[in-house]
This record gives structure tokens, C-alpha cells and sequence, in this order.
């Protein structure tokens, strides 16, 4: 994967479109990927994925692949650079961060730490 600047965060073309089929399976059109940061897990971050229709205040907005994402600007400082993507392989099905923060995380891949 490519280096993202660190002003952004890249969801490639294989996550946006799940998150297109998951949107459309919630009848939610039009709609956003939120992508934020929230307090949990075994490294004591964990990634929270959602799909919205409606947008919050202080977020910061990118659009990719025909998906606009929401990243709520506290979260920001903890996804900036990130490449978010889809694995659907023989070791597990999900959304995978590529996070150049994240000093540490779990064999699980859904917390962090920085």
C-alpha cells in the first residue's frame, strides 16, 4: 500500500465498496462512512466504523470511491495517514486499518494504542 499524506486518511477501492453494499442493506441514501477513535480495547483504542445519513458538527469531510467520510475532527489526530481497507481472505473478514500512529496494537487489529 502507498504512503497517505498525513492530512487525509485513504479508504481503497475494495473497502468503499462494502461499505457502499452496507449502506445500501440499511436503506441509507444518501449516506457517510463516520470513521472515528473512541476509548476501549485490550491497547486502549479502538476504531468505530458507522454508517450515517445525517452530519455532526466539527467533522472533518473526505471524499473517495464514491464514499464521503466523516471523521470527527478529535478523532482526526489519531487517523491521520491511515489506508482503511476490506479483507474478505481465509484469515478473517473485516475492515483492516493501516495506521501509521498506532505504536502498538492487538493481534486482533481493532484497538491501539499511540
Amino acid at each position: 500500500m502507498s504512503q497517505v499524506p498525513i492530512n487525509t486518511i485513504e479508504i481503497t477501492e475494495r473497502a468503499a465498496s462494502k461499505v457502499k453494499k452496507f449502506a445500501e442493506n440499511e436503506g441509507k441514501n444518501p449516506f457517510a462512512l463516520k470513521v472515528a477513535v473512541k476509548g476501549g480495547g485490550c491497547s486502549g483504542l479502538t476504531y468505530d466504523l458507522e454508517i450515517v445519513d445525517t452530519p455532526a458538527e466539527n467533522e472533518k469531510i473526505i471524499k473517495q470511491h464514491g464514499v464521503e467520510i466523516r471523521i470527527p475532527k478529535k478523532s482526526f489526530i489519531f487517523l491521520a495517514g491511515t489506508i482503511l481497507d476490506f479483507s474478505d481472505g481465509l484469515n478473517g473478514k473485516g475492515f483492516l486499518f493501516s495506521n501509521p500512529n498506532a505504536k502498538k496494537s492487538c493481534g486482533c487489529g481493532t484497538s491501539f494504542s499511540v
